[in-house]
């Protein structure tokens, strides 16, 4: 392989859980009730905020309200963020990784369904700019369909001048993990951090389960 692909939520930052919380409070603002465990599984992670909030209102919103319930509840999100600093973290074995791409000039960037203002965000709390160019970042930006599409997934394979093919992609969730197979990516690492892991393994498309970063081979690169 000659590039990586990550995704951020729930790969590079295992938060999962304070989206799921983030969702569960502004779904029931939305509609009344909140989102049952079986739908924020297959309607929330990889998808974008319009089609989580379509998925919710039953309808299609108009731009200007779509953009304050999303911006509503990215706030929240990153409010709870804040409020635990000790969650603000790296993955296991993500600093070490990181570090061992940048000194090996291997081709990197991220492509996550997040917007920009969480981009901004995670660059500011995490120092992203370390190993990361954010030029680079493909992000939520209205344009790109939301996982499991393959979009993504080629359009972030482009950024870094490598085809699909030649990119190791990680990932954490069902909809991330099909985006990458359907973009034909050349190897796909789950992340056992959002799915059940008997799920993961069921996926023969999958080429490794980790539970950290330090579990992966560093020989399957070309530097």
């Amino acid at each position: 392989m000659k590039g990586i692909i990550f995704d951020f939520n729930g790969t590079l930052f295992f938060d999962s859980d304070l989206h799921y919380k983030a969702w569960k409070v502004y779904s029931k603002k939305l509609r009344g009730e909140e989102f049952t465990d079986d739908e924020m599984r297959k309607h929330m992670f990889g998808r974008t905020n319009e089609d989580i909030i379509e998925y919710a209102l039953g309808i299609k919103p108009d731009k200007e309200l779509l953009l304050k319930y999303a911006k509503e509840k990215e706030e929240m999100y990153r409010q709870m963020c804040i409020s635990d600093k000790k969650r603000l973290v790296l993955a296991p074995g993500a600093v070490n990784f990181l570090n061992y791409l940048k000194d090996n000039k291997i081709p990197r960037t991220i492509a996550t369904m997040s917007e920009w203002d969480n981009v901004e965000f995670y660059f500011k709390e995490f120092h992203l700019s370390n190993w990361f160019d954010l030029y680079n970042i493909v992000y939520s930006d209205g344009k790109i369909p939301g996982k499991p599409a393959p979009d993504i997934y080629i359009i972030a394979a482009d950024r870094i001048n490598l085809k699909p093919e030649d990119c190791i992609v990680v990932e954490d969730s069902i909809s991330g993990i099909n985006a990458a197979n359907a973009a034909e990516t050349g190897m796909i690492i789950a992340v056992a951090s959002t799915e059940n892991i008997d799920t993961l393994k069921q996926m023969s498309y999958i080429n490794q389960i980790i539970y950290s970063f330090d579990e992966i081979d560093k020989n399957i690169f070309t530097c």
